[in-house]
């Protein structure tokens, strides 16, 4: 996560949290592939150190309400889960436990997204299509737009490319290559009760990724 948007996020996370993100691979309508890392790296055997603190990210279902449970299988680096046809979204808020002293506590959630089938969105912080199957996206929180916002695209080739919302919230992906295609971004708000736990600050951290053909 090299990203200028995220330089202030970075020194005030703990060095456990620095630089991780959550993201989803889909092969087709096979499993999703529920990863804790770095996309843009190529990830050790077995895993990311921290991948271990990935334990139970929730999976919605299509009504983007009631959480589905599907049976998580552990694997070398990944959680599998097998899921309907569609889109894939998932959210995470008890990776990582929260930092800091009391009073001011600091905690992460992560939000992520495979596929671009439709351009609805289910997760509070989220990156979609802004049609099904477009290469222009839209960045909302709570549904909103957010404009002139910093997100990162990682592309098959694990390079990183510098992206910028417009004033709708709106930017293009260029696709050149085929293969994965990984885009992320983050924000700070706060305060707020998280998995239980009144915080100061949350830091948001979101991934959609898809496959250009």
């Amino acid at each position: 996560m090299t990203k200028p948007f995220l330089t202030a996020l970075l020194l005030v996370l703990p060095v456990a949290a620095q630089a991780h993100e959550v993201w989803i691979e889909r092969d087709g309508n096979g499993p999703a592939r529920i990863y804790l890392g770095e996309p843009a790296e190529v990830p050790p055997p077995g895993g990311d150190p921290e991948f271990a603190k990935l334990k139970a990210p929730i999976i919605l279902g299509r009504s983007g309400k009631a959480p589905a449970r599907p049976v998580l299988i552990r694997r070398a680096g990944y959680l599998e889960a097998a899921v309907p046809v569609g889109d894939v979204h998932a959210w995470d808020d008890r990776v990582f436990a929260p930092w800091g002293p009391a009073g001011k506590q600091e905690t992460v959630v992560y939000y992520a997204r495979a596929g671009r089938t439709t351009a609805a969105t289910r997760l509070p912080f989220e990156i979609a299509p802004e049609a099904p199957d477009a290469s222009r996206f839209v960045l909302r929180r709570d549904g909103r737009p957010v404009p002139n916002a910093a997100v990162t695209l990682v592309t098959p080739a694990r390079r990183e490319v510098k992206l910028t919302t417009d004033d709708r919230g709106a930017f293009d992906v260029p696709t050149p290559d085929k293969g994965r295609y990984l885009l992320t971004a983050a924000r700070q708000d706060g305060p707020a009760t998280i998995a239980g736990n009144p915080v100061a600050v949350v830091h948001r951290i979101t991934t959609t990724t898809f496959v250009a053909p």
